[in-house]
């Protein structure tokens, strides 16, 4: 019965997250048919009408603190999420939700359901958490794989004749994201009256991007110092270039390591919830006595640590 129960939640927070989803995604950038022909009527549902007040509620109570906190706008951005925060917190709340209720159903009948229900929902914000940070991780690798090519872009319209700020637009315009994104950010920043080699050190800041820091250094010194820059962004470019490709041998070598640090992360976590599901009463004796508590907490702390020791073990930083 626990098992039904559990696939009915299952599919009640695939279904909630999904309307979550639609109703506050981000609207297409594109002018819709709608703008284009003569006003009329306009028809709001009702989930459309609580979604937005839900929204313009969070709004106000983070209007103090856009900048703060793990969901923060600079966050999202940097992450590639096109949502505000207020939506994406929404979307945490109802996954948490979700997630409360399945912890309870898993749990319905036992005397540790409620805690399962709490335990279960706090792992909603974790797991955002982690989301954004794989997406920003995922973002400023791509950005350093398209860095070389970026810097011959650049060199090649200096060659061209044109000036630093419109090879940099240039950049903006032809190249890929995240590379366009970020570069736009600087002509932008560039036409409101900042320092062109500021806005390139802050970019490479957000990016966490050493290369394209020694990038930015060599153009701040070339536009003090003078002297060919085209021919410096090609050195660069090629040592940024021959870096690249030593890290992907490396990221191929440690390959191994990196999947065997996955599967000891999820075998253990997946092992207890599929028992949990399926034989609740074989794992009760954890949940109904203080040792039984006290051996979960020992094993998420080693767990955790066990996390932290492959991480830094897989990991090549050179």
């Amino acid at each position: 019965m626990n098992l039904v129960f559990a696939a009915g939640a299952l599919l009640a927070l695939l279904a909630l997250l999904v309307i979550v989803l639609f109703v506050i995604a981000p609207p297409d950038r594109r002018v819709s048919v709608e703008r284009r022909i003569a006003p009329g009527t306009e028809h709001v549902s009702a989930l459309t009408k609580a979604t937005d007040k839900t929204v313009s509620a969070i709004d106000s109570a983070l209007s103090n603190r856009r900048s703060a906190g793990m969901f923060s706008e600079e966050r999202l951005e940097l992450a590639g999420i096109r949502m505000t925060q207020s939506a994406f917190i929404l979307v945490v709340f109802s996954l948490a939700a979700v997630l409360a209720l399945l912890g309870v159903i898993v749990g319905f009948g036992t005397a540790w359901a409620v805690v399962l229900g709490i335990v279960f929902a706090v792992l909603a914000p974790m797991l955002a958490s982690g989301y954004v940070a794989l997406r920003t991780s995922r973002r400023q690798a791509r950005f350093a794989d398209q860095l070389d090519d970026t810097l011959q872009l650049v060199a090649g319209n200096l060659r061209a004749g044109h000036g630093l700020v419109q090879a940099v637009d240039s950049v903006a315009r032809y190249a890929d994201p995240p590379t366009s994104e970020e570069f736009l950010r600087i002509v932008n920043e560039s036409r409101i009256g900042r320092d062109l080699g500021a806005a390139l050190s802050d970019t490479a800041a957000r990016m966490n991007s050493d290369d394209f820091n020694w990038a930015a250094q060599a153009i701040a010194i070339n536009r003090e110092t003078g002297g060919n820059l085209a021919e410096t962004l090609d050195r660069t470019a090629a040592t940024i270039r021959e870096r690249n490709q030593i890290r992907r041998q490396v990221k191929a070598l440690s390959a191994e390591g990196r999947l065997s640090a996955i599967v000891l992360l999820l075998l253990p976590i997946g092992v207890f919830l599929g028992i949990l599901i399926l034989r609740p009463d074989y794992l009760a004796p954890f949940f109904e006595s203080i040792l039984g508590w006290l051996a979960l907490v020992v094993a998420f702390v080693l767990m955790v640590l066990g996390t932290v020791w492959m991480y830094f073990a897989v990991k090549v930083k050179f």
